[in-house]
């Protein structure tokens, strides 16, 4: 068990420079961004998921953006899980265990209503994945929107009844509670799950929630940190969303290890 410090995308680089690059500065993790699309074919990621293998330098991957498992137009529920499976495959292939996604939006409906709709979907790929025998968990993320699906309570209540995984973003749920819930308090609910994967990064957020992430101050990395330790969550891994990922997971290491 270890807390791993790592990055989100390779910063331009291209993914196996960038993960050298995470491994030159002393970093963990790298998550794989498949922001706009799956633009990775199954050998590239053989060959990105061996160097990382032997640099130690453990993936995960973001599933495109593009998902929303409570549309009300079949279509598009239909790709949502296509791009969702095609992140499973090459994630697969990489090594890369955890595949993390925004699942969806309320739209017209009830959060219940959403909730199931999701659910459902989760557990049709949930199925598929192991029918294809592929070596993933799938990781839908808390979200920092107030009007879009993703808060704690709803991703661990997924966990809960569907055995998926999940992804909680400290900087996501801090912009959606409008900053009153503490990362003590997220902590709190979340120290039950085993092995954490999470992201974290500086956020601007209204009343509406989230606007966009920011720079990470060394005070709220302390604060996440203390955190942690308080709740005796020592099994994680923190991607860090910033504009600048590598500095500010450097950052972060620097500080846990001070």
């Amino acid at each position: 068990m270890a807390i791993k410090i790592g990055v989100a995308g390779s910063s331009g680089l291209g993914n196996e420079k960038g993960v050298q690059h995470a491994k030159d500065l002393g970093l963990d993790s790298l998550e794989v961004e498949f922001t706009y699309g799956v633009n990775m074919s199954n050998e590239t990621a053989k060959k990105v998921g061996e160097l990382a293998k032997k640099l130690g330098i453990s993936l995960s991957v973001h599933a495109p953006y593009y998902i929303n498992l409570n549309s009300t137009d079949k279509k598009k529920r239909k790709e949502s899980k296509q791009r969702i499976l095609q992140s499973c495959e090459r994630a697969h292939y990489l090594h890369a265990k955890y595949v993390v996604f925004h699942a969806g939006f309320y739209g017209k409906d009830d959060p219940e209503k959403t909730y199931q709709a999701i659910k459902e979907g989760i557990l049709e790929l949930l199925s598929e994945i192991k029918k294809r025998k592929w070596d993933v968990y799938l990781a839908p993320e808390t979200t920092g929107k107030v009007n879009v699906f993703g808060s704690l309570k709803e991703i661990l209540r997924l966990v809960k009844e569907t055995k998926c995984k999940c992804c909680i973003d400290f900087a996501h749920l801090y912009a959606k509670s409008n900053g009153k819930l503490t990362y003590n308090e997220m902590c709190k609910e979340i120290k039950h799950l085993g092995h954490i994967h999470a992201h974290f990064s500086g956020i601007n957020y209204t009343g509406k929630g989230e606007r966009n992430h920011e720079l990470t101050n060394p005070e709220e990395i302390k604060k996440l940190l203390e955190a942690l330790k308080k709740n005796h969550i020592n099994d994680i891994c923190i991607i860090n969303e910033s504009p600048n990922p590598f500095g500010d997971a450097v950052k972060t290491k620097n500080q846990m290890q001070s």
